[in-house]
């Protein structure tokens, strides 16, 4: 007669494998690390030098920072947009909040032409304030 053991047929593992999940994991926390910073790339500004007393303090949910370019490129908070565009999102927000500020942050090297057309669009629907934005003069020259 055959003995069937139950000790060797209903053996089970009481421990789980987690070295795919913890190697899942690397993968991810690795993708995220490089990802994030690509995503929130800004335009490459070289901002002109000048003195001046520093700012008053702003609720910061009261700014919106445009860059331009060298090349006339705008972005609003480093998503880059036409024109227009980017007077209708500051005119949208500007109803929203009356107390909005516009941070003008323009390249050393561009043109005056693309902060004026900015600052006058502003202007045209009711925006008036705004900064342009300057790096402070280094004092080892």
């Amino acid at each position: 007669m055959r003995r069937f053991s139950q000790r060797n047929s209903l053996v089970t593992l009481s421990d789980i494998n987690i070295t795919p999940l913890l190697d899942l994991a690397f993968v991810l926390l690795i993708i995220f690390v490089i990802t994030t910073p690509l995503l929130e790339k800004g335009l490459e500004l070289k901002l002109p030098q000048a003195t001046g007393s520093p700012d008053k303090p702003i609720n910061p949910r009261d700014i919106r920072t445009v860059d331009i370019s060298n090349t006339g490129v705008y972005a609003l908070n480093k998503q880059r947009m036409p024109l227009d565009q980017l007077t209708a999102r500051l005119t949208a927000d500007f109803r929203a909040n009356p107390n909005l500020v516009v941070y003008i942050r323009g390249d050393g090297d561009s043109h005056l032409k693309q902060a004026v057309a900015l600052m006058d669009a502003c202007r045209q629907n009711g925006i008036t304030r705004y900064s342009i934005r300057t790096e402070p003069v280094d004092s080892n020259r």
